[in-house]
């Protein structure tokens, strides 16, 4: 599984103009499963997520989790994190997992956030054209893979 993490002071997701989702002041998340993905890769993506300390404390350093500053997460699917642009100038997407696959284990880590106790978790919607929007706090933005951790 591949994450991106970006730290947002806030974001929301819009689908035929109406917002379905959104955090204040926490993670925007864009989620990419790849094919061959299980449980156990959404399992290290949500040991590590919720606990990462990328949020200011009161000296300025990053030493606080989403879960201390009592963030918001927006967790969004994104299949073309899987891209693979080794030949040509197309992106393959045969990576990504299948919808039967991805759906469940994009759900999977969704569940898995909100038992970890995130204030607030929301998603946009598996397979919609999406508009997402941001407020990129730092900014700082980190990449996780499930198969590094």
């Amino acid at each position: 599984m591949l994450a991106v993490l970006q730290r947002v002071k806030y974001s929301n997701v819009k689908i035929e103009n109406e917002i379905r989702g959104k955090c204040e002041n926490g993670l925007m998340i864009l989620l990419g499963v790849v094919d061959g993905d299980t449980k156990d890769d959404a399992d290290k993506l949500l040991k590590k997520v919720p606990s990462l300390r990328i949020f200011e404390d009161e000296n300025g350093k990053m030493n606080l989790s989403c879960l201390d500053v009592d963030g918001e997460m927006l967790v969004i699917s994104q299949f073309t994190l899987a891209a693979d642009c080794k030949h040509g100038r197309r992106p393959s997407f045969t990576n990504a997992a299948a919808p039967a696959e991805a759906i469940p284990l994009y759900e999977y880590f969704v569940d898995g956030l909100k038992s970890a106790g995130v204030k607030s978790v929301e998603t946009g919607e598996f397979g919609a054209d999406m508009l997402v929007e941001l407020v990129n706090d730092g900014p700082v933005t980190i990449i996780l893979n499930s198969k590094e951790l």
